[in-house]
């Protein structure tokens, strides 16, 4: 079921609901954003351990976030680079609209429709028990997908546009997975801001 507002959606998950907000940052910001973010951010290719097996990321990606936010995901050791002017900006923007506090965020950068993201959650120890997790998008539109954690059928998918944020609430990574599949619809590049916060150790 979903409820459209003016600028925002909410998607049902029963027994929890998912926000949508449009225009997240002022455009100029994200527009600019666009166009920054490739040159500005540390990138890399990461490998990761699943199922016992190393691979290389289909994506690139970045770890922004406080000195002592620390994160381990999949078998890699994530020490945080420093936050940069603009996105210490929209990190205060986001959680405003969250209404939540972050002290880090991982960047994603997909450079086309072949780089992706498989079934996970965002449940690390370093998340807490039940984190809340906000996902800005910027560039191509690109669809994200949910399962419940107990099943391999698809849920419900939602279309992530430019400017948009997706606020999942405390709770929803113990019982929900999510993706970004591959797509041969638009080659264009996405950018994806996941904020997080990380608790001490």
């Amino acid at each position: 079921m979903r409820l459209a507002l003016e600028k925002e959606a909410f998607f049902d998950l029963p027994p929890f609901q998912v926000r949508l907000v449009h225009d997240a940052l002022p455009r100029d910001l994200a527009q600019r954003l666009c166009h920054t973010l490739p040159g500005t951010l540390p990138w890399y290719q990461a490998r990761l351990q699943l199922f016992g097996q190393w691979h290389w990321s289909p994506r690139l990606q970045a770890w922004i976030g406080d000195d002592d936010a620390h994160y381990r995901y999949s078998g890699h050791d994530m020490a945080p680079e420093p936050w940069t002017p603009e996105l210490d900006q929209v990190r205060e923007r986001v959680g405003d609209l969250a209404g939540h506090r972050f002290n880090s965020v991982l960047c994603n950068w997909y450079r086309g429709g072949r780089d992706s993201m498989g079934w996970h959650s965002d449940d690390e120890p370093e998340l807490g028990a039940a984190p809340v997790i906000a996902s800005l998008s910027l560039g191509e539109e690109r669809r994200f997908q949910f399962r419940r954690s107990d099943e391999r059928r698809l849920f419900t998918s939602i279309d992530l546009p430019h400017n948009s944020l997706l606020i999942m609430p405390p709770g929803l990574q113990s019982a929900y997975q999510h993706q970004i599949p591959k797509t041969r619809r638009g080659g264009g590049d996405r950018f994806n801001l996941t904020f997080r916060l990380i608790q001490p150790a």
